[in-house]
């Protein structure tokens, strides 16, 4: 039997996100993102027409400079004004039964405390279909706007973050016992205290009392997503993910990500499937494969070629606004993603890069052209080499997801690639529709506080 696909919709608050300048598109309705009800008439088609997952990227700060300064920025629309994703979610799952609703946070932008308390309000509102995307920022301006001089280094990031989901699994996973809640009106006991605990952390950078705030909602942890390509994000995602977004140039750099971070996890204890992988890639779709490229030029010229070089340039820490498209990327070490590098490193041939290679790949690299028949025959390809997903990006909203939702996904189902639309499960939990289960296993780390604070 061939083993379905995962769909997630990869968006962001915002005007501009990922192929930048489209928000000039007539078609488009991503000029006017503030409307929360665009998003809820998207959540609502994503979710009737197969998709698994609607997932929320952010920003807590300006990308770095671009041309000397950060006027481009504004001026482009490019992440802001953006808004926060974890209120939008709370709209979005009072407007919808089975998808999946995921947000990206940093340990940097709140304290673990009350990070964990809105999280599980949100489980709880969703009725457990909630994940979380964990994030470091790489972003100075954020590290400056929460009172930082300048950006942590990149692998004292990572211990930072370990740190947090700690205190966040000790919330989550032992603050409450299963049998807590009593709800109990004839005795007039709502909750039994001897099954509620204080989690009394004291770490490097936290000191949290507890107890948790929160009853436990449906999925206790929400689904953990993660993204990085560095050592130490590779690391943190083999001990912690439940699923890890990737951006590999070609299934066969996928494969060979995928089965060394599945070694990882075993190394971790934690079996390999314990894991599942989303790969992020854009869709140009059309009746033929010529008016596929045609679709695909028309796509181009619309594209905002400065904020695709300010974004990239600022993934790896350096100004790209006054290089000759020609010039040499190489040796660059920064504290910024340092995936974005390791991704450029794998796309191009040879040992040196150039400006011109990191532009095609923000802007082409994980891009298929094609008829909906060639684009599922390529998806074949990923599927093959290993995924479990597909993050789909878009140029346009709504319009790219409808006609996935159309086009690609009918066929897909045809092969087995893509769930039937009547297996799609409503009152199930996000993690119950990945991995068949409400709870985390018992191989992921946050599960040794079940019950380590009842014996205290």
């Amino acid at each position: 039997m061939v083993k379905p696909l995962s769909f997630s919709a990869f968006v962001m608050n915002t005007a501009s996100h990922i192929i930048h300048g489209l928000w000039r598109d007539e078609k488009g309705q991503q000029i006017n993102f503030q409307n929360i009800d665009i998003w809820i008439d998207l959540v609502k088609k994503l979710e009737a027409g197969g998709f698994d997952a609607i997932f929320f990227a952010d920003v807590i700060g300006l990308y770095g400079n671009y041309k000397d300064g950060w006027e481009h920025h504004i001026k482009a629309g490019l992440q802001i004004p953006s808004n926060d994703p974890m209120t939008i979610l709370s709209a979005l799952a009072v407007h919808t039964k089975r998808i999946g609703l995921a947000f990206t946070a940093a340990p940097l932008q709140e304290p673990p405390f009350n990070f964990a308390r809105r999280v599980s309000t949100l489980d709880h509102v969703s009725n457990g279909r909630i994940a979380w995307n964990i994030v470091t920022n790489s972003q100075e301006n954020a590290y400056r706007n929460f009172g930082y001089e300048t950006l942590v280094a990149h692998d004292e990031r990572y211990r930072w973050a370990d740190e947090y989901v700690d205190v966040l699994y000790k919330l989550w996973e032992g603050s409450w016992e299963d049998e807590a809640l009593l709800q109990d009106r004839e005795k007039g006991v709502y909750a039994n205290p001897a099954k509620v605990h204080k989690i009394h952390h004291v770490g490097d950078y936290y000191r949290v009392e507890g107890p948790h705030l929160v009853a436990p909602s449906p999925q206790r942890t929400p689904v953990l997503f993660q993204a990085g390509a560095s050592t130490a994000g590779r690391s943190f995602g083999a001990r912690h993910a439940e699923a890890i977004f990737i951006v590999s140039p070609n299934p066969e750099s996928a494969k060979k990500l995928i089965q060394e971070t599945r070694d990882l996890a075993v190394k971790y204890g934690r079996h390999a499937n314990d894991i599942q992988f989303y790969q992020g890639l854009s869709f140009v779709i059309g009746a033929t494969e010529e008016e596929a490229r045609k679709k695909e030029a028309e796509l181009d010229a619309k594209i905002d070629i400065d904020s695709i070089l300010a974004h990239a340039g600022s993934g790896i820490g350096i100004d790209l606004g006054h290089l000759d498209l020609d010039s040499p990327i190489e040796d660059i070490e920064t504290e910024g993603i340092q995936s974005t590098l390791q991704w450029l490193k794998q796309s191009v041939t040879g040992d040196v890069s150039t400006v011109r290679d990191l532009l095609y790949l923000r802007s082409k690299a994980n891009r298929i052209v094609g008829t909906p028949k060639s684009i599922a025959d390529q998806l074949e390809k990923w599927h093959d080499a290993g995924i479990d997903g597909i993050n789909v990006i878009n140029a346009i909203i709504p319009d790219s997801y409808e006609q996935f939702i159309t086009q690609v996904l009918p066929i897909l189902r045809e092969r087995g690639l893509a769930k039937p639309l009547e297996q799609l499960e409503e009152g199930k939990t996000f993690r119950h529709a990945l991995f068949g289960a409400d709870k985390l296993n018992e191989r992921h780390p946050a599960t040794q506080y079940r019950g380590a604070f009842s014996k205290e």
